[in-house]
């Protein structure tokens, strides 16, 4: 017996980290007969149904700042956010109401926007044809309301899915972008079977343990619930079970109901950005990771954020790379 399997059978179960044993890639139990086509098609139709209130994601939190503004198009429609003196967000067309400058480039002065072309100054409130939109910040990313481009009836607040409680949590948003139309974004997180198989550097020993079919699901049933181990070096790795769920209709959450981190989520927002010069839609993923632990040492990680959110950034942008290319795929195949 190895050094490696003789460590593994006095290791403490209790802990988080822990080692396991895997099948070479090529040997996995095979996952294509569990996922049909239909069944992810179908939590795809169960998660545009539900209402959105027409809230689009539109920035981390801490991109849109008193100091300078943020430029961003959704849905074909160019925006710009910033920070007024209150320290809430204001959102508007990015194009200066006066020569069409852009207002991205703009400079702020007293929580106003002021055009570098000929001095306009905006403070957020309505100047001819120029309107600001709602703006709402639940602490961790920004939205904006964009009632024509949603279509629904409006609502106050988006949806926003719950998070970890408590005063100590560590999140951290990468935001990356591709050829496909929201949907297809969430299909690929609607399909947790692919994950060991295109994953390995990431995820080991897979299960989907719930996997609802059909249109009429009840809500409190309406989630996939996943075994999974997250790997960390070699044969190490943090086992939990987790569930995914859609609270609307671009936006699917990961949620860990067992094991180290409950409460924790990883959330994939799709933003539509509109069509690219070739004409075929764009999508961003915004994607938030909101960790929280009850272990001591979590504090003292809390404390180190802003060397640990770069490298959460890293990890996210690695899987969506692949990822995209799961979803470019998808919809260059569906558009045929």
């Amino acid at each position: 017996m190895g050094v490696s399997q003789r460590l593994a059978g006095r290791w403490p179960r209790g802990w988080p980290v822990q080692p396991f044993r895997e099948p070479l890639w090529a040997k996995q139990e095979p996952t294509y007969q569990d996922c049909p086509p239909a069944l992810i098609e179908a939590a795809g139709k169960r998660a545009a149904a539900r209402p959105s209130g027409n809230w689009f994601v539109v920035a981390a939190s801490r991109s849109v700042r008193a100091d300078r503004p943020f430029g961003v198009t959704v849905g074909g429609r160019e925006l710009v956010a910033w920070r007024g003196p209150d320290g809430e967000p204001r959102i508007g067309p990015g194009a200066c109401p006066h020569l069409g400058a852009p207002l991205a480039d703009a400079r702020l002065d007293g929580g106003a926007l002021v055009c570098r072309w000929h001095g306009l100054r905006l403070d957020g409130e309505r100047r001819g044809t120029w309107s600001p939109v709602p703006a709402h910040d639940d602490g961790v990313l920004v939205w904006a309301r964009l009632d024509r481009l949603g279509g629904e009836p409006p609502t106050d607040r988006p949806v926003v899915p719950a998070r970890p409680a408590g005063p100590i949590r560590l999140d951290a948003v990468a935001t990356l972008a591709g050829t496909c139309e929201p949907e297809d974004i969430v299909a690929n997180r609607l399909d947790p079977w692919h994950g060991a198989w295109f994953h390995p550097y990431s995820f080991s020993r897979l299960r989907v343990l719930e996997a609802p079919d059909g249109l009429d699901v009840p809500d409190g049933e309406d989630r996939f619930l996943v075994e999974v181990t997250f790997r960390l070096a070699g044969r190490w790795g943090v086992p939990v079970l987790a569930e995914f769920t859609c609270p609307e209709p671009r936006t699917v959450v990961m949620r860990i109901v067992e094991g180290e981190g409950v409460g924790s989520v990883v959330e994939t927002h799709a933003t539509p950005l509109g069509p690219g010069p070739d004409g075929r839609p764009r999508t961003a993923v915004i994607e938030a990771t909101i960790a929280a632990s009850g272990r001591p040492g979590f504090a003292v990680a809390a404390k180190l954020a802003p060397v640990i959110r770069p490298l959460v950034r890293h990890t996210a942008a690695r899987l969506w790379r692949d990822d995209l290319a799961y979803a470019e795929r998808r919809y260059a195949l569906r558009s045929r």
